[in-house]
């Protein structure tokens, strides 16, 4: 008998269909074909499973899992985009992160843009970019790191005002706060203490909800993406939230 399939083989979870779509992301899956990305992509497995084109208007890095938007028609890419380039949609997300940042937090640091391997542009102008913090829980771990006898982390919610790339890593890093799991911005040393002890194998970080307003009707639109098991398993092993307090 053939084993469940793994993050990366699974479909993606449509939760909102009519002239644009919304999906549920797993970690591990890129949104586009890319240089060195393996696998199907995401934009491909919905074609596939919808036997239609399907246009992208946003993205999520290839670790982040959670509520993605494509569209189905190119007049709804169009307007759809509009929406997400200024400003207009609402991005929540949650993510581990090491050390424990104030309860909240304007983290207003302007970022230069990235190439397709994610350097930083060195001729680039620095971009505005504003991500607002809440800090949900801490845990203190037993585990030695660098001059501490402990480790400590926190569950955080982040909001970024634009959308620019890596802007939620980048940010976190910014204030010493490094997201865990993350290869590119983190500490190797946490990653492997959340890897060998509580079975984390991903960048713990995760696209909760997108409000907007449908640019066809006029209504407000909330979707909001379930906690994967691989995102919330490492919260409560860790002790960040009592497991009755988790999401089914």
């Amino acid at each position: 008998m053939r084993a469940a399939p793994s993050p990366s083989e699974r479909l993606p979870l449509i939760v909102h269909r009519d002239r644009y779509l919304i999906a549920i992301k797993p970690s591990g899956v890129a949104v586009h074909r890319t240089r060195g990305s393996a696998g199907v992509p995401l934009l491909q497995r919905l074609r596939d499973q919808l036997g239609q084109l399907v246009y992208p208007v946003h993205r999520l890095d290839r670790g982040t899992s959670g509520a993605i938007v494509m569209a189905l028609d190119p007049e709804a890419q169009r307007l759809l985009s509009h929406c997400f380039e200024h400003g207009q949609v609402r991005k929540t997300y949650l993510a581990v992160v090491r050390g424990w940042p104030l309860a909240e937090q304007v983290i207003d640091h302007p970022l230069r843009r990235l190439d397709d391997d994610g350097v930083a542009l060195a001729d680039a102008t620095r971009q505005p970019a504003v991500s607002r913090l809440e800090r949900l829980s801490t845990v203190e771990c037993p585990f030695p790191t660098e001059r501490w006898p402990t480790s400590r982390y926190a569950l955080v919610r982040i909001e970024p005002s634009e959308g620019r790339r890596h802007q939620v890593r980048r940010h976190l890093k910014h204030i010493s706060h490094p997201i865990i799991g993350d290869t590119s911005y983190g500490k190797g040393l946490h990653n492997r203490i959340f890897r060998e002890h509580y079975g984390s194998d991903r960048l713990l970080l995760h696209a909760e909800r997108l409000d907007f307003t449908d640019p066809f009707d006029g209504t407000p639109c909330r979707v909001t993406a379930e906690w994967p098991a691989d995102f919330r398993d490492p919260i409560a092993t860790s002790g960040l939230l009592p497991c009755e307090t988790l999401p089914p």
